[in-house]
């Protein structure tokens, strides 16, 4: 997994106001916490963070004031709901080797049986426990010719070595839904089996 290095700031003024004027110089509030220590308040540069934020579970090393290096991934991020800018980071503190619980995206490939059928992901991401330095980006499924009424449960979903599932091994992932067009016309048709019975 990729590791991306930002210089980040302490932050001693708090509120709106000064989030505002945090933004203003295209600089992102955010909150480092974790490992029993007392919240740190920082700023961290927008466009950098922004990018790094486009790979899931990214580690982000933090260089504070030039003092300290901490390793840390986001946990919340909060974006404005219209212009889609960050407004805030909150980040958890790691150290190398230490396991977290975090969510994986879940890929599929291949072809579902013919039919129209339709894939229904339950779980868009799967919580798992991995080591901090370590989290996979995401995972693959296949879901090659499956049928209608078929699932894919958490414990079928291949894993990278040293990462384990944070659900229960029989949670549903993924399922093939039959086709809709399909569950009408089998409809019309016991409706008119119903009417032959009836007469």
């Amino acid at each position: 997994m990729s590791e991306v290095k930002l210089t980040a700031a302490t932050r001693t003024e708090f509120g709106k106001g000064a989030a505002r004027r945090v933004r203003r110089d295209n600089k992102v509030p955010a909150v480092l916490y974790g490992h029993g220590s007392e919240p740190l308040h920082l700023t961290l540069p927008g466009h950098e963070l922004l990018l790094a934020l486009r790979t899931p579970n990214v580690l982000i090393s933090l260089d504070i004031d030039g003092k300290t290096n901490e390793l840390a991934i986001p946990k919340a991020v909060q974006r404005d709901p219209i212009k889609g800018f960050l407004e805030h980071v909150d980040l958890q503190l790691v150290k190398r080797g230490e396991k977290v619980t975090v969510e994986i995206f879940v890929h599929t490939e291949g072809e579902l049986a013919p039919g129209g059928n339709l894939l229904e992901h339950v779980l868009n991401a799967l919580p798992v426990e991995t080591e901090a330095t370590h989290i996979p980006e995401s995972v693959t499924v296949s879901v090659e010719g499956l049928e209608a009424g078929a699932s894919i449960l958490a414990k079928d979903v291949p894993l990278p070595a040293g990462t384990t599932l944070a659900v229960e091994e029989d949670t549903v992932v993924l399922q093939v839904l039959a086709a809709q067009a399909e569950e009408a016309a089998e409809g019309e048709e016991t409706a008119g089996t119903e009417e032959v019975a009836e007469a």
